[in-house]
């Protein structure tokens, strides 16, 4: 299944999709290599867990340059996790880490799964409780940076 949206954004193209693999991998590690490893300096054993292959994932172009990523990973048949959240700094305070959350949520309640988990970073946890994640436990720090455990449930009918 593609999605795909098309938005004029802020004067530019905006378009979020499944992204094609294994064709559109090398644009989704370089966004990941550039905001954990060169920026976060998380180490790549680390980022490159060896889940990719079984995840989903999401890419996001602006004016036709790959600038944010995530990817979805489905634990059991009700539950999915999103992971690696990045935009590119030369596109961030744009919204479009939000738009990318969205797209990712609407392709996870289309699968009806009932909800969703995240380790986010403490710094942007706000972004998620925009989008009605709510904390879960305590603080806990993930390759070197602080995190917090969050839940979304899907009230699907």
């Amino acid at each position: 299944m593609t999605v795909e949206i098309i938005t004029n954004y802020a004067n530019m193209i905006l378009i979020i999709k499944v992204a094609d693999l294994p064709e559109e991998f090398p644009a989704i590690a370089a966004i990941r290599k550039s905001v954990f490893q060169e920026e976060q300096g998380v180490n790549p054993a680390l980022e490159f867990d060896g889940k990719d292959e079984i995840s989903q994932h999401l890419i996001a172009y602006l004016d036709e340059k790959a600038v944010g990523t995530t990817r979805i990973r489905y634990l059991d048949e009700k539950t999915a996790k999103i992971e690696r959240l990045a935009v590119l700094s030369t596109a961030r305070g744009q919204g479009i880490g939000k738009k990318i959350m969205e797209n990712a949520l609407q392709i996870i309640a289309s699968k009806n799964v009932r909800e969703v988990v995240i380790h986010a970073q403490e710094s942007v946890k706000v972004l998620y409780q925009k989008l009605n994640f709510v904390e879960e436990g305590e603080i806990f720090e993930e390759a070197g940076i602080l995190h917090v455990k969050m839940r979304k449930i899907f009230y699907l009918e």
